[in-house]
Parts: C-alpha cells; structure tokens; sequence
C-alpha cells in the first residue's frame, strides 16, 4: 500500500497538466519564460496556476493512509429516484435549479508567484525587445478567477504588465519584429482558448436579452486589455501578414469561432473586430471563413437552434457582402439561398433579425435580379401563429420594397399581396396595423398605384370585410386611408370592385338560401316519415347558427328570403353607393340568446341544520349576560 500511495502521489504530482495536450511548464526563479510550441496550435502557458487547496485534498484523497480502511460507505449519485429514499412519503421532491457558471473553466497546474519586472522607460532601448518578451511570457501565467479573494498580488502583476504592453506598442514604432509574431500569438491563444461553460437550460427557452441576465466572464478584467492588445497588434502599419501567415491559420480560426456562442456580450463585441480585422488582412483565409461561419450557421438552423454569437457573425458577413464584386460569384448566391432564407424559421429569430434583414437588403442591392427568389423564400418560411414573428417579416419584407426595382415588383405582386391581404385580417391588431403601414410609404405607394389594376382586386376584399368588422378601432381609420388612396388613384376600378366584392356576397347568399331550402325540404319528408312523432328539432334555427358561424355577420331570418334575383331597388342601391360599408351589419343588431341557469340540489341532513341553528358566536357568548350563559349551559 505504501509502495502504490508514493506512486499515485508522484503521478498527481508531476503528471499534471493544463488540460492540454503536450504542455511542459517551466519555471525559473519566479520570472518566465516563452514557450517555443507553434503558436498557431493551442500551446499551453509556460507558468499556470493552480488551487493548492484542491491539489492538496486531491493528493491526500489518492494516497491515504496505509493501513487504514474506509468505514464510510461511498456516497450515492445525487438523482431522483435517491432523493425519493430518504424523503418521507408526503413530501414534494424540489429538484435544485441548474448551478450557472460563472467563468469559463480554467485547468491552472502550478502555483507561481510574478514578480513586477522593470518598466520600459527603466531600461536601455537597446534592452527593451528582450524585456518585452519576458513581458509576454509573464502573461502566460492563468489565473482561476472563480476565487475573488486567491492572489491578487499575482492578478494584478499580470493586469498591469497588460496595460504597459498595450500602452508600448501604441505610442512606439519599430516595436514588432519577427521574434515578436510566436509570442504574442501564443499568449492570445492561451489566455483565450478555453471551454466555454454550458447553457443555464439547454433544452428550455433560448436565451433573451430583454428577459435573462447574461453571464460576465469573471476574468474579464485579463481578457479584455488581451483583446485589446491583439487588435492593436494586427491593425498596427508594421504588422506583416506573410510573417503572420504562418501562425494565424485555419486551426486559429476555428478555435476563434467557437468563442462566439461566449453569454458575455463584452467578449463577443471583441471577437467580431477580431474576425474581421484577421478577414481583411489576410486573403489566403477569406473563402475559408466564410466556408466555417456557414457551417455555424448551419448547426444553427438545422441541428441545436442555439448559439449566442448569431448577431455577430451577421454583422461580420454583412460588412463582407458589401464588398462583394459584381457579379455575384454563384458561391455567394447559394449562401443567400441556402444559409440566409432558412435562418428565417428559427424561433428565436428575435435575436438576430436586424443583422439578417440588413444581409438579405445588401443581397439585392448588389443582385436585384434575387428579390423574386428572397420573397419567395420569405412567404414560404412567413409565420402561422408567432405573430410577433409575422411583424418582424413585415418590416423585412417593407425594406426590400424600399429597394426593390420597378420590373422586379411587377413578377412577385400578386402573391406578395395575397401574403399582405391575409395580414390585414389578421386579429392580432399589431400585424394588421403593421401591414396597413405600407400605405404611408410613398415609394411603396408608387410601386402600388403603377400596378393599381392587379393589386386592388387582391386587396380589396380584405380592406373592405375589416372596414368595421375588425374590433380594433385604429384599423378601420387605417382601412379607411388606404380604401379612400385606391379610390383616388383609380375611381373606375374602385367601382368595379365594390360591385363585383357585392356580387360575390350575393352569391353566396343565394347559396345559403339554396342549402336552408334544402334542409327544410328534408325536414318535411322527416316529419312525413315520423306519423305524427315530433321532430326533435327545428332545421332552419340550425340554418341561421351555421351562417353566422360562416360568415361572422349576424343576419336577420327575413335578409335571406328578401335576398333574390331581381335587382335591389333603386333607394337601396343609392343608400350602397355612398356608403361603402351598406351589406355590413352592426353587432348591435344581434340577436339575444337567453341563457338558463340549472340550480343544484344539495341534500339536506335535518341533523346539521339543527346543529347550526343551535350555533352561537364568540361575541354572542361573551357578551351575554351570565344568567343567560349558564341556563343554556344547564
């Protein structure tokens, strides 16, 4: 036992690691030293820190004491059924709430204590490149900020070394030469490259700025002035792209992708200028970003529906559309097709709309021969029941129309407008009125009034069924303004639809008239049949529930019959031309339903009514005289 406690120990010991593969920590005298490892690799610091409290009980729990025996049994896995045991049987299990990380994981191995190395003014120019990569290997030493109150010394040696390079390599030229490139490549690398902690809930509600707190990195205060120094590294004029080929490559790309589903929104602003700046500066590794960011996206769509950095990456591809060339290589257009029409279905499409309308508007104003194929997309992916969905589509669907050209908006009009048309009757008041904007947009109100003969007949039954029949108010003076701008643009056709839109309900009362006939006709041969047994019910009631249900206009019994083939007379026929909504009935004109009430019949025990006439209060027997009290009680 002893022989195997020495070996275990001495394998904790030095057999540690920073939770990366080949890492080999050195330490030399409390200063540090580069590491040589390629920095375009995960390279592991050369100095890391660890929790000598958890390496102490970890050690001690592995070696033990020889001899000794455990008498404790080994403690169970926390799960449902073993909270069950030892609960009684009336109790409620509350199962605990998921614990939030805080920070991401950090897998420090060694403690060291930093020491404050000389500033730059305090040394000769001729020593400054030596002290600037002792700087940047100091800044290799990982901190685990999950403990607030654990070497501060140390935290705020490496803050400060921070801030003196980023402040030596803003004010100083001549400062990046090739020794430079590894270093500071690797010591972004290890202080970045972490797992990112897990979701709250990941299989519950996406994440909602407005509703949840995001969670802030712990080491911020680290990360962000390493943010910071790498841009001002690459944006630097002596920055050399060939130099930095060879250490900024793919598998750095990768690696800097998957930081963006970071909750921090601090790290995720860093992480899209990152992205973008490595995209400008570097052509060799253009295609292959745009190639990484689409299969981010089509985990998205097609697999987890979850990511945080959604946003960013759409801000980044938006500034990249802009600087497509014309034209269109076909590789661009099957990324408009294929990654940003689907990106539409998502659920939490709230998060990233803004981003994805702008995309979708540089598409076509660059290519306006792809707005039939974006609006098609649009109506096929266009909501069923997320209204707050369908007003998002409504406001994307207005920004193409204030780009779109003229021979373009003639080929997708027609079901576009059936899409509007469904819009306005809709009952939920904020889709109806979003869509009834569209007729205080001039230009869209050109494009409408150019191609009046086929819009009007598409809109004209909807605008005027919801004139009065809609229960919002706002809708009907917002029916009203675009029923009196067709009426404007063109009075002829107006006319024309009013008589055909009044033609149709006739027919359709002609229908119901034929079918309450019908139903009659049959109730006759039923009670022809019945010798003399009452019919059940009556059918034409029956008629007159299923029309109003039909139709949603309450009509009197007498409207049907009155409703012939001969022509209206010529008072009714003047009354409908001036006013438009003359066939609408009022809701004040329905009928009244009388309702009965069943009462319920409680069984009565003669025992308990006497018990409770018997019955008297507190107060009563408190306040009675005693006389009272005690002839009662004899």
């Amino acid at each position: 036992m002893k022989v195997l406690s020495k070996k275990l120990r001495g394998k904790s010991n030095d057999g540690s690691s920073n939770g990366k593969v080949g890492s080999s920590p050195k330490q030399t005298s409390g200063k540090t030293t580069g590491n040589n490892s390629e920095p375009g690799s995960p390279a592991t610091p050369t100095i890391v820190v660890v929790n000598a409290e958890q390496h102490a009980d970890a050690t001690s729990s592995i070696g033990g004491h020889p001899g000794q025996k455990s008498s404790e049994k080994e403690v169970p896995k926390s799960g449902p059924l073993t909270r069950l045991k030892g609960a009684s049987k009336d109790a409620i299990p509350i199962s605990k709430t998921p614990r939030r990380q805080r920070s991401s994981r950090f897998h420090p191995t060694e403690k060291v204590e930093l020491e404050k190395l000389p500033g730059f003014n305090d040394v000769s120019p001729n020593d400054r490149q030596d002290l600037f990569l002792r700087k940047l290997g100091q800044c290799l030493v990982i901190f685990d900020f999950n403990d607030a109150s654990a070497e501060l010394k140390g935290k705020e040696i490496k803050r400060q070394t921070l801030t003196e390079l980023l402040d030596y390599i803003n004010n100083n030229r001549g400062v990046i030469t090739e020794p430079i490139y590894p270093e500071v490549v690797s010591m972004f690398a290890i202080n970045l490259f972490r797992t990112i902690p897990p979701q709250v809930n990941p299989t519950g509600d996406a994440f909602d700025p407005e509703e949840d707190e995001p969670v802030l990195e712990l080491a911020w205060p680290h990360l962000q002035i390493v943010y910071e120094f790498f841009l001002r590294f690459i944006e630097s004029p002596e920055f050399n792209t060939i130099l930095a080929k060879k250490f900024i490559d793919q598998r750095f790309i990768l690696q800097l992708l998957e930081l963006f589903d970071s909750e921090d929104p601090r790290e995720r602003d860093f992480l899209k200028t990152t992205l973008h700046r490595i995209y400008g500066k570097f052509l060799n590794l253009r295609a292959f970003i745009r190639r990484s960011i689409n299969n981010v996206f089509f985990q998205f769509i097609y697999e987890t529906e979850r990511h945080n950095g959604i946003a960013e990456l759409l801000e980044i591809l938006g500034s990249i559309i802009n600087g497509f060339a014309l034209p269109l290589k076909e590789e661009h257009k099957t990324f408009l097709t294929k990654v940003l029409i689907p990106l539409h279905k998502v659920k939490s499409l709230a998060l990233y709309h803004p981003q994805l309308a702008y995309c979708v508007v540089q598409f076509l104003e660059k290519d306006p021969s792809l707005t039939e194929e974006v609006i098609c997309g649009l109506l096929r992916y266009w909501p069923k029941v997320n209204s707050p969905k369908e007003v998002m589509f409504l406001n994307e669907i207005e920004e193409i129309l204030d780009v779109i050209e003229p021979q373009e908006f003639v080929k997708v009009q027609i079901p576009l407008f059936q899409q509007i048309a469904r819009c306005v009757s809709s009952p939920h008041f904020q889709v109806a009125e979003r869509a009834l904007y569209y007729w205080n947009n001039e230009y869209i109100v050109n494009l409408i009034g150019d191609n009046v003969s086929v819009i009007l007949p598409v809109m004209f039954p909807a605008l005027y069924q919801n004139s009065k029949a809609h229960w919002n108010r706002t809708i009907h003076g917002l029916v009203y303004n675009a029923l009196k701008l067709f009426m404007e643009i063109n009075p002829q056709l107006f006319d024309e639809c009013t008589a055909k839109y009044k033609q149709s309900r006739q027919m359709e009362r002609k229908k119901l008239k034929e079918r309450e006939e019908t139903w009659q006709k049959l109730e006759r041969t039923a009670a022809s049949n019945s010798q003399g047994t009452p019919v059940p019910y009556v059918v034409s009631e029956t008629i007159q529930v299923v029309k109003t249900l039909e139709t949603g206009v309450v009509e009197s019994p007498l409207s049907v019959g009155e409703d012939t083939d001969d022509p209206a007379p010529e008072d009714e026929t003047a009354q409908e031309d001036v006013d438009i909504y003359g066939d609408l009935q009022q809701f004040d004109d329905r009928p009244v339903y009388h309702q009965f009430r069943r009462k319920s019949i409680i069984p009565v025990d003669e025992s308990v009514l006497t018990e409770l006439s018997r019955h008297r209060s507190l107060d009563e027997v408190l306040n009675a005289p005693p006389d009272a009290t005690t002839t009662d009680k004899l």
